[in-house]
């Protein structure tokens, strides 16, 4: 079966979902650099706030995991839920549209 999934926004929420994984990377890749680059200081406190620093890192890190394992699967379920089902899918579609699209002129 070809997966067709990887380029499909199933809702408007995807795009935000993705955002926040993008920014999550980011922040643990930042936060790894500062971590990397603050390596020489020493202190107790120092040695504290790295600590809780490393633990914010990993829970980010699995954090942006289960957000991309969760997108990946819905992605595949709707996939399968439309190649099995494509007419009324696409009719599910078409009356979603025309609904839409009544409230819209009503305003």
């Amino acid at each position: 079966m070809e997966e067709h999934y990887h380029n499909m926004v199933a809702d408007p929420n995807e795009l935000t979902r993705e955002r926040l994984v993008e920014d999550l990377r980011t922040l643990v890749h930042d936060a790894e650099q500062l971590l990397k680059s603050g390596v020489g200081e020493a202190g107790e406190k120092a040695a504290e706030l790295r600590a809780r620093l490393q633990a914010s890192i990993a829970k980010a890190k699995e954090t942006c995991q289960r957000l991309e394992d969760r997108a990946i699967a819905g992605a595949k379920a709707a996939d399968r839920v439309i190649r099995a089902h494509p007419y009324e899918s696409m009719g599910v579609a078409l009356g979603f549209g025309l609904l839409l699209g009544v409230l819209i002129n009503r305003r």
